[in-house]
């Protein structure tokens, strides 16, 4: 199969890279669920404080036009892991419980992790994960990674105090009584807790800082997929408040809701981990050897029962998570790397998270797999602006609410709704960042342009089919029926 060949041409290089190991970064990917683009400081916040996670875009590089994998959170990721956009990549949607398979990678994906255990790191994925079950191709430790521990789905992911959670193959179960909606499976649907005692962030934490001390001296990735600032849906459809943390900290006293207080809560607990784990670093004196990446695998949720007036959590865009508007695709993206990464700086790069493949690669010096849509950033890491290149276009498909298509291409922003058959949006996004008017009439030559883009990008999957082709197929067997 393809996954075996690939494989072996990176089983190819392992002598030579291990060599070079000791030579080589280690890397952090902090990711965050649900985190608007303007939910932090340093990127306009005024009311939720994040002082950790300011000062490291204070020490490092803060990008200003980064993009997520997609608009929720199992396509985001996979994107991130395999370097394809939602048009090529094998997870393009949230599939559901009844479909979970077509959630999980395939034999065939190759990631981010799998090409940095070939060249002698050691990897772990610590939080969510949601790109397969203990029984699929996609089960994080046929991904390349040496550990896991955390979630494989996202509907389990809701609730922050579980019965149970996944280290590697097993079960641990904690000491939490939860209550869930009839019908719903352990592990596979969502709850609430009637007894909250184990917090499960806390956990992902003590895990990675014991994680990175183990590890530190050799090179490691770590994937760190934390849940804050995820709303527990089943508990606000039950409860009516979906942020759930152990503490409201600052806010408690605040003359606001309480899920207005959980989930300003839920975002400077988030920091405070932050500025722990970059304070470790320093303190094993492997600061200057880490490059730390932090994201969110999407835009902003209000499905806490929080207010989105009171915070403004996508900043200046437009839309919020499960849009393709700027809001729900456009995300915070800061790099830390004491040394190399120039502090204070501000970089209009755009890119997105389908670069990390390739970013990685040159990184580590391994070749990128081939089929990719992927740039390397790292020359904007590096200060070298002159030398980084750059997308033809970026890409986006969404499969809910009816379906959509977005791309970026320099200037220009064009939204499909729905897609492969809806008419086409077009934006300025220099001159109309807000995406307030939609200038389709004035530029027709665009417009065809971007039409053929999406025709392009769009790589049918029978795992993934339009909302309009399923219509098509419906009525060609109706056809035949008769």
């Amino acid at each position: 199969m393809k996954n075996v060949a690939l494989l072996a041409i990176a089983s190819a290089i392992v002598t030579v890279v291990t060599a070079q190991a000791a030579d080589r970064p280690n890397i952090i990917f902090i990711l965050a669920d649900d985190l608007g683009y303007g939910d932090l400081g340093c990127y306009g916040q005024q009311l939720i404080q994040t002082p950790n996670i300011d000062r490291m875009a204070a020490e490092g590089l803060r990008f200003t036009q980064f993009y997520a994998g997609s608009t929720v959170c199992a396509p985001s990721r996979c994107v991130l892991m395999v370097g394809q956009h939602t048009g090529h990549c094998s997870v393009r949607g949230n599939a559901g419980r009844n479909r979970l398979i077509n959630q999980s990678l395939t034999e065939d994906d190759i990631t981010v992790a799998q090409l940095l255990r070939q060249a002698g790191y050691g990897t772990a994925l610590i939080g969510k994960w949601g790109l397969g079950e203990i029984d699929h191709p996609g089960f994080p430790l046929r991904k390349g990674f040496d550990y896991f521990f955390g979630y494989l789905n996202q509907a389990h992911a809701h609730n922050y105090y579980p019965e149970f959670l996944w280290r590697n193959r097993e079960k641990v179960y904690l000491r939490n009584k939860v209550q869930r909606f009839p019908g719903a499976i352990p592990g596979l649907s969502g709850a609430w807790a009637t007894e909250a005692v184990e917090y499960s962030h806390d956990l992902f934490m003590a895990d990675a800082l014991h994680f990175i001390r183990e590890n530190k001296d050799r090179p490691f990735f770590l994937y760190l997929a934390v849940t804050l600032p995820h709303a527990n849906n089943e508990r606000y459809r039950a409860l009516g408040n979906g942020a759930e943390v152990p503490d409201l900290g600052i806010y408690a006293e605040k003359d606001w809701p309480d899920p207005d207080k959980g989930h300003a809560a839920m975002i400077s607990y988030l920091d405070r981990s932050v500025g722990r784990l970059l304070q470790v670093l320093r303190e094993l004196g492997i600061a200057e050897r880490t490059l730390v990446l932090f994201s969110s695998d999407n835009g902003p949720h209000v499905e806490s029962g929080q207010d989105p007036v009171r915070f403004n959590p996508s900043g200046p865009l437009r839309g919020i998570k499960r849009d393709l508007y700027e809001g729900g695709i456009r995300v915070p993206m800061i790099a830390w790397w004491p040394g190399t990464i120039k502090g204070g700086s501000t970089t209009d790069h755009v890119g997105y998270f389908g670069d990390f493949m390739a970013t990685v690669c040159e990184l580590v010096g391994v070749p990128l797999p081939p089929e990719r849509d992927s740039i390397s950033f790292l020359p904007t890491l590096l200060g070298k602006p002159a030398a980084q290149k750059q997308h033809r276009y970026l890409y986006w498909e969404f499969y809910e609410r009816g379906s959509a298509q977005a791309i970026r291409m320099g200037r220009w922003k064009a939204v499909r709704k729905p897609m492969l058959t809806g008419p086409i949006e077009l934006y300025d996004i220099e001159r109309d960042p807000l995406e307030k008017y939609n200038v389709a009439r004035l530029h027709p030559d665009v417009v065809r342009t971007m039409r053929k883009l999406m025709q392009e990008a769009h790589v049918p999957n029978p795992r993934w089919v339009p909302p309009s082709r399923r219509a098509a197929a419906k009525q060609q067997e109706a056809k035949k029926a008769k």
